[in-house]
């Protein structure tokens, strides 16, 4: 199968992050076997889902060492969404090829899946591993299950090529990405009587000006990384619900918020400016009103922020095969940090461009594909 083909069965597959990925996990994986590999699942606790962990030897039979090419599997929802075609179908239309998932990133699988038989043929001194992951766009879930697995066995590797859309360019560092869902619990009543209940949606909207209070700082202050689009860490809310009726105080009310972090920033140093509002300000005046009104924080997944090296092995190499010396950094996140923390360095680098994720009529030119093929026979061909 060639790049073309293997893309069009793996955007078949509706790997939506509600859905299980099993399906197309196991094809690779038979095709894997296929070709003499041994490739490992490792499930989702609910065992809905699964990771994939396999390793091209070297010529000598070498396991340990050599480079990681990591995608996901997963991809987002196409609900709401006015696409031109059907978004589960490989669709061709001037150079491009329109799907879900074609750039974000099932385009970079296909082509390392496209390329096995090639890099089994090298003589290479070090193994190649590929690795592709369950809910990554969830906030990176399924990735710490296989990493975890790895560490158990004691695998090592060199360094680790996370292929997410970059247009081919070395993306060396990206933002922490933290999630947290938020529970404030007042007390009901009818709107008449205000002294007798407790407003959760009033003091909610209080918690969200203090969260947009930092945010702002954090623009204002810094600290600051020019090489980022967003030079500075952001914060925001995004999603809100609370009350049932025009007529009675809210007891509850929910909302989830986000920060992303730049590199060096600590995720709990930051959250504790949240925390010490609550204790300190907000629950105190609550409970003049309510003496049970509580506050509950519930962290959701977490990806970390990824700072690469320019020392780093496999730094050096993706600059020189792709003849990129130029220092790009982005604010959206991948698994790339949690490679890097696992002990595997890390930097991010794949075919077709962000702006096309998530999209309707989500596409990815031909010709990236091209340029990815070439780039990964060049890599499997370093280590010979």
């Amino acid at each position: 199968m060639n790049t073309r083909s293997w893309l069009e069965k793996l955007v078949s597959f509706d790997t939506t992050s509600r859905n299980s990925n099993l399906a197309m996990i196991e094809t690779i994986r038979d095709a894997l076997m296929a070709q003499g590999l041994k490739p490992e699942l490792i499930y989702s606790p609910d065992g809905n889902k699964a990771n994939l962990f396999a390793t091209l030897p070297a010529h000598d039979g070498t396991m340990q060492g050599g480079i990681i090419l990591s995608g996901h599997s997963d991809v987002v929802p196409v609900d709401g969404q006015n696409w031109s075609s059907d978004p589960f179908v490989l669709t061709e239309r001037g150079g491009k090829l329109y799907g879900r998932g074609t750039a974000d990133m099932k385009g970079f699988i296909a082509a390392s899946l496209t390329l096995v038989p090639e890099f089994l043929a090298l003589k290479r001194k070090k193994p190649l591993h590929l690795a592709f992951s369950y809910d990554e766009e969830l906030g990176c879930i399924g990735a710490p299950f296989m990493l975890a697995a790895l560490k158990q066995r004691g695998v090592h590797a060199d360094g680790c090529v996370i292929g997410e859309p970059t247009g081919m360019r070395v993306i060396v560092a990206h933002k922490g990405i933290n999630f947290y869902h938020c529970r404030v619990h007042g007390k009901a009543a009818h709107s008449s009587l205000t002294p007798h209940g407790c407003n959760s949606i009033e003091y909610a909207a209080r918690l969200i000006c203090r969260i947009r209070d930092l945010a702002d700082q954090f623009k204002a202050d810094g600290p600051y990384d020019k090489f980022y689009d967003v030079p500075f860490t952001t914060m925001t809310t995004n999603k809100i619900s609370g009350g049932i009726a025009a007529n009675t105080i809210p007891e509850l009310c929910e909302f989830v918020y986000e920060f992303r972090n730049l590199p060096g920033m600590s995720p709990d140093g930051i959250h504790a400016k949240i925390e010490s509002y609550i204790h300190d300000e907000l629950l105190p005046k609550m409970r003049q009103d309510y003496a049970d009104a509580r506050i509950e924080i519930e962290a959701g997944a977490a990806g970390p922020a990824l700072e690469a090296s320019e020392q780093e092995i496999i730094t050096k190499l993706v600059r020189a095969l792709t003849n990129d010396s130029a220092i790009a950094k982005v604010s959206y996140g991948t698994e790339g940090g949690q490679f890097q923390n696992a002990g595997f360095p890390a930097v991010v680098c794949g075919p077709g461009s962000i702006e096309q994720a998530h999209k309707p009529d989500e596409f990815i030119e031909t010709s990236q594909l091209d340029a990815c093929e070439e780039f990964l026979r060049k890599l499997a061909g370093s280590l010979q």
